[in-house]
């Protein structure tokens, strides 16, 4: 039955309430052709790699939870931005060619955007104020590097994938303290590193630091999209937090599954600059 409804919904043979989740970043005019000389050297192939390794993990995960992960794999769009949309038990995520072809876009990144978008169907709370079922863009980097891409490139050879790559000695420091085997510091790095590249992106080329985090203290939580270093700071924070990929967030308390101040975590946060926790 849901593969009919499937079928029908594609060709627009009915009609269903869509629930659009914003972009991955504000709207924007940025646009990235094939074939562009400024563009990396992404390619199709790799495009549909990166996001079948994401689908491989959490199709399943949404599976169980009565839903199907539709992932609309645009390619030839060109599109700079991601999106995710909840129609009915589908859980749908839009990726563009535009956004995985820019510049300042590695292959991680990308496969950390698209983290970000499952991470609005599943990442659980804080979630959108006008929304039941988005969790809000701040909550979407965090689950991104603390449990998405964790889990998707965890038996990878993280040691020899990061072996050659410019690593801070500020990140190195920072993960080696919360993750002194090998693997697991290599793959800390490894999502620092995606978020710097999107943070690149996010800030028209001005990619923020690790050790300079945004000190802005926001008020209410902020379910709209923080700054580019605000960003930045949340997918350290993902990356730095030990809890255990598995163990489940929630969609109402955003404490389990998570490092929260409220249990006397100071490392691995979400930070003041988009999140205000309960007093």
């Amino acid at each position: 039955m849901k593969g009919l409804l499937l079928g029908l919904l594609a060709f627009g043979l009915i009609n269903v309430p869509t629930q659009l989740c914003e972009g991955f970043m504000p709207e924007n005019d940025m646009q990235v052709s094939v074939g562009d000389k400024k563009a990396n050297t992404m390619t199709e192939k790799r495009f549909n790699q990166i996001i079948d390794k994401v689908v491989k993990v959490y199709a399943p995960v949404i599976k169980k939870r009565g839903g199907k992960l539709v992932l609309k794999r645009k390619w030839k769009n060109k599109t700079v931005n991601a999106s995710a949309q909840r129609i009915l038990f589908w859980y749908v995520v839009n990726m563009y060619g535009g956004l995985a072809r820019h510049e300042a876009v590695t292959d991680d990144a990308f496969a950390l955007v698209v983290c970000h978008e499952v991470g609005h169907h599943i990442g659980g709370a804080p979630k959108i104020s006008s929304s039941k079922w988005a969790s809000n863009e701040g909550q979407a980097d965090y689950f991104g590097t603390l449990k998405c891409f964790r889990r998707t490139f965890r038996d990878e050879d993280n040691v020899r994938i990061m072996a050659n790559i410019n690593i801070p000695d500020y990140v190195t420091e920072k993960c080696k303290a919360e993750f002194p085997e090998a693997g697991e510091l290599a793959l800390c790095q490894r999502a620092a590193l995606a978020g710097k590249s999107l943070a690149k992106l996010l800030g028209g080329g001005r990619g923020g630091n690790f050790n300079t985090p945004d000190g802005r203290v926001v008020d209410t939580t902020n379910d709209r999209h923080p700054a580019a270093q605000c960003r930045l700071d949340t997918y350290f924070q993902g990356a730095l937090c030990d809890k255990d990929i598995f163990d489940e967030l929630s969609s109402k308390d955003p404490i389990p599954g998570s490092c929260a101040r409220v249990r006397g975590r100071s490392v691995g946060v979400r930070p003041l600059c988009w999140f205000k926790p309960k007093s």
